[in-house]
């Protein structure tokens, strides 16, 4: 048997699940795949949308709030345009330029101040 590595799956904090739900699933287009707990009670729960796989967890041991995860994308303009489309007041992302100038980079944040960034590498010539 040899070893082989899958892929990561970043777990990161949330807060109020309501208002997460809102974020992941209403405006990032996310699909709810599972859910443990609810109430005042430790929450965690699977979302995705096509390759992107996140778990969010209330517990207090899983996660901080701030962390970052690099999603690899294609069609960051797409999606770009697709949630500034929404009417989501929270938030008013821009297209910048990816790491080092090369690509492009959609940024952002979730209610629990998670940085979600979304980065279309350069075209190979």
């Amino acid at each position: 048997m040899g070893i082989e590595l899958r892929a990561a799956i970043p777990i990161l904090r949330m807060h109020d699940v309501a208002v997460t739900k809102g974020f992941y699933l209403d405006y990032l287009g996310c699909t709810l795949d599972a859910q443990d707990g609810e109430g005042d009670g430790p929450v965690f729960m699977k979302v995705s949308r096509g390759g992107l796989r996140i778990h969010l967890s209330s517990h207090h041991d899983d996660g901080t709030p701030g962390t970052v995860v690099l999603v690899v994308t294609s069609g960051v303009a797409d999606l770009h345009a697709e949630l500034v489309a929404k009417d989501y007041p929270f938030l008013n992302p821009g297209l910048e330029p990816g790491p080092g100038g090369g690509g492009l980079e959609l940024q952002l944040i979730d209610p629990a101040s998670n940085r979600l960034r979304f980065y279309e590498p350069p075209a190979r010539s």
